[in-house]
């Protein structure tokens, strides 16, 4: 039998440590992006943890929520056309969402039928230019370095809070000379908190 494709979201660091600078990386990547899909799409973090936790790929939940909240439909019944469909082309097409509303990035990508992964990239692409968080020169530098769309928010995340460049943040950490744990010291982010901070950001 086929093991589900379940995503273990147990981290058992979840603070900054000296000793062990690096340690609770993975928790802070997830959990601002989390919190970042929370308060974007104004749902509960737990449901979007839960659904990942019960198998659901974050790219597919990146998808179904941005195109529910462009289109009017629920992201659920989203996620239930695509596991019958297979690819999010077949899924969309019928609703006809005007490119306007879908952002020019992500209808092209649609049209391409690129993969989950990329279309997921384009959402959060379309997110960040939408709400001015990055320029399209800074995005495309991030994305051209390498980012994934747990470093692109993190990095945008402590960038808008110190206003320093989010692409140089993420190099200092693929490089080793800073890890996640330390610049979100160095920021005074209270990650317990992530969500407020956030909201702090797309309001100001």
């Amino acid at each position: 039998l086929a093991a589900p494709a379940i995503t273990c979201h147990c981290f058992t660091d979840r603070s900054f440590e000296p000793a062990r600078p690096a340690a609770a990386d993975p928790y802070f990547l997830a959990t601002t992006q989390n919190s970042f899909f929370a308060v974007v799409f104004n749902t509960d973090k737990k449901t979007i943890v839960m659904k990942k936790q019960q198998g659901t790929s974050p790219d597919d939940l990146w998808i179904a929520y941005w195109t529910a909240s462009r289109s009017g439909t629920s992201p659920d019944t989203l996620l239930q056309a695509k596991q019958k469909n297979g690819a999010w082309k077949d899924v969309l097409s019928p609703l006809r969402i005007p490119v306007k509303s879908l952002g020019s990035r992500f209808y092209s990508a649609l049209n391409a039928k690129q993969s989950g992964a990329h279309l997921s990239k384009t959402v959060v692409d379309e997110i960040i230019i939408h709400n001015r968080l990055l320029s399209d020169g800074e995005l495309t530098a991030m994305r051209q370095a390498g980012a994934s769309n747990q470093e692109l928010i993190l990095a945008t995340v402590i960038g808008s809070k110190t206003g320093r460049p989010a692409k140089q943040m993420y190099l200092e950490t693929r490089s080793g000379a800073k890890t996640w744990g330390q610049l979100l010291k160095m920021s005074q982010i209270n990650t317990a908190d992530m969500q407020r901070e956030i909201t702090g950001i797309l309001e100001a």
